[in-house]
């Protein structure tokens, strides 16, 4: 009940403080943290984080309690990516939490589980949170290589990738060069937002991944809108 309460603020955009102040209290009152299922913990730390509430002893608890599993076999790739996203967003440093669900990914049999938001969040999150796993980085790059249609990636989640490579400083040029002729083949570029274009070249420039191809296609597309004010 507390996880669908707050789950349906966020999900509509509408904060109350207070109320997440109750709820976040009665939240950490809890002694058996066993009472919450992996979607209820999910949804908790994600809609705190959605809605910039912060709370430091919610966040710090329930990080405990998932390190302190001992594995996460129950949680679906959805909610191991909305987890980190969320202590990521609210600025919420836990080492353990970050290495036990990086631990968890890079050993599991396959990615299938995987979709492209799933991938991109979670590296989006390590990035921004400064949380350094080279083997996940790998992991997942090689993963997304293997993919036989990457036009499942849609234009933010290729962003996010690229950006999140290219700030954690995880050099794969083999991803880069796949990405970029993926993006290159693009019959437009009318569905990337002018963040995600900036991210791109952005993330190519600071990774030190060369494709002129791709430049050239990124600077044919701005050069023919109609509004540079997009940017």
């Amino acid at each position: 009940h507390l996880s669908n309460m707050v789950w349906a603020y966020a999900n509509v955009g509408v904060s109350h403080s207070n109320l997440f102040k109750e709820a976040g209290d009665t939240i950490i009152a809890i002694e058996n943290f066993d009472e919450f299922w992996p979607q209820a913990q999910s949804n908790i730390v994600w809609s705190y984080a959605t809605l910039n509430e912060k709370n430091p002893g919610l966040f710090k608890k329930f990080a405990d309690h998932i390190v302190g599993l001992d594995s996460l076999e129950r949680f679906k790739s959805q909610e191991i990516s909305n987890i980190v996203w969320a202590y990521a967003n609210a600025g919420e440093s836990h080492p353990k939490l970050f290495k036990k669900v990086a631990n968890h990914i890079v050993t599991l049999d396959n990615l299938d589980r995987f979709d492209p938001q799933a991938i991109s969040n979670t590296l989006w999150s390590y990035a921004k949170a400064g949380e350094p796993h080279s083997k996940l980085f790998q992991t997942l790059a090689d993963h997304i290589i293997a993919q036989d249609n990457l036009n499942r990636f849609d234009p933010q989640n290729l962003s996010n990738t690229l950006w999140s490579y290219a700030k954690a400083e995880e050099q794969h040029s083999k991803l880069f060069q796949t990405l970029a002729d993926n993006i290159v083949m693009h019959d437009s570029l009318e569905r990337f937002k002018s963040q995600n274009l900036s991210n791109i070249v952005w993330a190519y420039a600071n990774a030190g991944e060369s494709h002129p191809k791709l430049f050239n296609k990124v600077a044919d597309h701005i050069v023919t809108l109609d509004d540079m004010n997009r940017f």
